[in-house]
């Protein structure tokens, strides 16, 4: 399903695309400085139709680009500090490879830099696309920029066609292999693989071109190449969590860091409010799961999962699973028990904005219990009074879910309660019991903004009745023996 975007995103994404194209232009005008220093206004002079030529590709390559962020990648233009998270990196991917082009080797330039860049914060099709833009943009420079001037340079222009392989190649193995890299340490391997289309490109050039394979010059190339493989991974790791930090990216490196046992509210979690914990963790187990099965970013809804209760903090005892054989409850009206127990949904994303977490878990925090009423202190005020009772007042105050993922873990977290404080936790008995709580949450209208379908609902009721099922199995009677000491 497309997003729908406003006419405003749509000429604020124009302008951010036009603003980029003025930086290319500058950052090529900036080449020629360096590459011919006094004599930059002769050169312009007398190789101007090369310069319009730049200018049109330029201009050209991005109108391209904004065309499919319109028509098939539409979140850019909805997230439009997401689409100047790309235009910057294509900016620094461009100076890089002209800076090391010029100073050390065409072959030794970071080609996959962008690449990988573009695989970790975009979908597998849209990184694929920009990495095109970014090898067109680099050669286009190359040919016309770095060779212009140099009579002897021309017969070198082989390397720059191999850059152009290089680039689309090298970038293209990474944005289909990056799906299965969820650590940093696995990021770093990466180069080994890049030198498979690297070294290989070096190779079949220097055979085509310049007729000695095994000469000194063939070696020192393939050098230049490793080197390049070298500085993408490292200029990706140095700029990633920069990048996290400046737009917020929620990449697989840093849910698995917030989800660690040492992330500071996860350990506030464990000490303080145990119960709470051990509970999120089972959710964070369900939510992965179904995710996955409908198609979801399963490390997202894993890490929400985990931040989904923490406003519980403010007062764990509180809470159910956080008390021992005392119930504080019992001292307090319903309206008040009701009221402290749903401020956890707003001290949670008050918490969650105070330690400078993503917006996205104080979203999940908010909306995973909707607008549900909380029926055992309705309950308990109906048995209280002559029946008649606001409902209004003992309700989560909301919103309701505005994800798939919020939906989810508002299912996975009432199944998870409601199944442990089952007396029966058979296979038919957890499913009805998951059957159960969609349904009425579906009579209370609570998915109605978070475009999840039916069939996507039975998904997710099947994976927590299975996974749950496996969470509480039954398990056989200890005998009641009493063994002595041995001897």
């Amino acid at each position: 399903m497309k997003t729908k975007v406003s006419n405003k995103k749509v000429w604020l994404g124009a302008m951010i695309v036009l603003l980029n194209v003025v930086a290319l232009l500058a950052l090529t005008f900036l080449m020629i400085e360096l590459n011919y220093g006094r004599d930059v206004i002769s050169f312009i002079v007398s190789n101007l139709s090369r310069i319009i030529f730049v200018v049109a590709s330029v201009t050209f390559l991005l109108a391209l680009t904004f065309g499919y962020i319109r028509i098939d990648c539409q979140e850019l233009l909805e997230n439009l500090s997401k689409l100047v998270e790309v235009m910057v990196l294509l900016d620094i991917s461009v100076f890089c490879s002209s800076l090391l082009g010029k100073y050390i080797d065409p072959n030794a330039r970071p080609f996959a830099f962008f690449a990988l860049m573009c695989a970790t914060v975009l979908n597998r099709r849209s990184a694929i696309f920009f990495n095109v833009i970014n090898a067109l943009l680099i050669f286009v420079i190359d040919i016309n920029v770095n060779l212009v001037g140099s009579t002897a340079a021309y017969t070198q222009i082989w390397q720059y066609c191999a850059g152009l392989l290089i680039c689309f190649c090298s970038g293209t193995l990474v944005v289909f292999f990056m799906r299965n890299v969820k650590t940093r340490i696995q990021s770093i391997l990466l180069v080994f693989l890049l030198l498979i289309p690297i070294e290989l490109i070096i190779g079949i050039m220097e055979v085509l071109f310049s007729g000695d394979a095994m000469g000194d010059t063939t070696y020192i190339l393939f050098a230049y190449g490793a080197f390049g493989a070298v500085v993408s991974v490292v200029l990706y790791m140095l700029l990633l969590p920069v990048f996290e930090f400046m737009f917020s990216e929620l990449t697989v490196f840093r849910l698995r860091e917030l989800t660690a046992p040492d992330a500071k509210l996860i350990k506030k979690l464990k000490t303080e409010a145990p119960g709470t914990y051990n509970h999120s963790v089972v959710v964070a187990q369900l939510a992965e799961a179904c995710a996955n099965a409908i198609g979801e970013d399963s490390e997202l809804a894993r890490a929400a999962a985990y931040y989904h209760d923490v406003g519980k903090l403010r007062n764990p005892d509180m809470f159910t699973e956080n008390q021992a054989d005392y119930n504080m409850h019992d001292e307090l009206s319903p309206e008040l028990s009701a009221d402290i127990i749903r401020s956890h949904a707003r001290d949670g994303a008050k918490l969650i904005k105070k330690h400078h977490l993503p917006e996205f878990f104080a979203d999940i925090a908010v909306q995973h219990h909707g607008t549900l009423p909380i029926k055992y202190f309705y309950a308990k005020a109906l048995r209280m009074t002559d029946g008649e009772v606001n409902l209004s007042t003992f309700s989560y105050h909301g919103p309701t879910p505005q994800s798939r993922i919020a939906a989810i873990i508002m299912i996975a977290d009432a199944a998870e309660a409601a199944c442990r404080s089952s007396k029966d936790r058979s296979s038919a008995k957890v499913q009805a019991i998951v059957n159960g709580l969609i349904e009425e949450r579906i009579n209370l209208g609570q998915f109605e903004d978070c475009d999840i379908t039916m069939r996507q609902l039975s998904i997710i009721s099947h994976t927590i009745a299975q996974s749950l099922s496996g969470v509480y199995h039954s398990r056989i009677e200890y005998p009641k023996i009493k063994i002595g000491n041995k001897g």
